[in-house]
């Protein structure tokens, strides 16, 4: 039956993400010149017990949507003095055929529906759509979101119905992608060689400021592409997300830059490992680097995922270990020029 439904649908030319291819065709019409009365005996006659009988709708003649009806008003209203009209409340959210599913589930969000009326452009009800419909494409759609902030190709399949060789495929294009990306990092590193054999000391934090840099970055990737999907931001607000993240990122990498500060400062004072004549110049670069790096990781974060909705492309795939490599790579030259500056004629001399 569902394979039947899918061909039909596809038949009939429906996009994948369209609220047609979720409408209910079982649903309850009466007209509004009746008394309370004839329309629930015309309901107990022609329609069955179902979880869409939940919401009555009126129709005129010619099957335009006129309003809806909770069944409860029938209950509360006396039902042989009045007569549907009556008990209307001119107010009826509906979908339109043409909507996409995202259309779909934020209506529910917003009215707190068990069951919403689809109909054409003349308005003519077609069908209805029930919340459990709309919760399983939900459900499928942050799943996918979700896997693909993993840096994947979404699963077709849940992973236990998954093959093994497809779950291969769909994982290793992103992994060797990310692997090419992250080759720049030794590029970076090779142009930075003179400085490395000077002061062998700086590939001691390397780790500690370039993953600063990823984290903050797949943090704020996070948090963007999550209120983009809520409609909690717009692609207006772009400056407001850039200042907001800027100033985050400046505050974050102050704090992770004292912390970084502290702790050469106490290795050196308590004999732990001895950094050299020019430790504090060496406390300061690392400072300022996690400083900077965070600064652009937070930044690269936020943008990445504007960017790609103003194209039109889907923000999920800007996911955490794609901005993770892109600050990999940016943080060494970041880190290496801050360095190159401050250390100058002393431990690169």
């Amino acid at each position: 039956m569902k394979k039947n439904k899918q061909d039909a649908h596809n038949m009939l030319g429906y996009p994948d993400n369209s609220v047609a291819r979720l409408i209910n065709t079982d649903f309850a019409t009466i007209k509004k010149d009746m008394t309370i009365a004839e329309a629930m005996e015309h309901l107990r006659q022609f329609h069955k017990d179902t979880e869409a009988a939940n919401v009555i709708y009126v129709i005129d003649d010619e099957g335009r949507l006129i309003d809806d009806i909770p069944v409860r008003r029938f209950v509360l209203n006396d039902p042989n003095k009045k007569k549907i009209e009556e008990i209307l409340d001119g107010y009826c959210d509906a979908l339109n055929i043409k909507d996409k599913t995202e259309t779909a589930i934020d209506k529910f969000k917003e009215y707190d529906r068990i069951v919403l009326p689809v109909v054409n452009d003349e308005n003519i009800l077609l069908g209805v759509i029930t919340i459990d419909d709309v919760l399983d494409v939900a459900e499928q759609k942050d799943t996918e979101d979700i896997q693909k902030f993993g840096g994947m190709e979404s699963l077709d399949y849940p992973y236990v119905k998954t093959p093994i060789f497809s779950l291969i495929k769909k994982r290793a294009g992103w992994l060797i992608i990310l692997f090419l990306s992250e080759m720049l990092t030794t590029t970076a590193m090779g142009h930075f060689s003179d400085e490395l054999s000077k002061a062998v000391v700086l590939a001691i934090f390397i780790p500690l400021v370039i993953s600063s840099g990823g984290n903050s970055g797949s943090q704020a990737a996070t948090l963007i592409i999550r209120a983009l999907a809520l409609k909690e931001l717009t692609l207006q607000r772009w400056w407001y997300v850039m200042r907001r993240e800027l100033f985050s990122g400046f505050v974050l990498g102050t704090i992770l830059g004292a912390i970084g500060f502290i702790r050469i400062l106490l290795w050196q004072k308590l004999h732990i490992f001895d950094y050299g004549t020019d430790w504090l110049l060496l406390s300061f670069t690392i400072f300022l680097s996690l400083i900077g790096i965070i600064m652009w990781g937070t930044l690269s974060g936020s943008m990445i995922p504007i960017i790609l909705q103003k194209f039109k492309l889907d923000p999920a795939t800007s996911s955490a270990p794609f901005v993770a490599t892109l600050v990999d790579v940016t943080g060494l030259i970041i880190y290496f020029s801050i360095a190159a500056v401050l250390l100058k004629g002393t431990l690169l001399k």
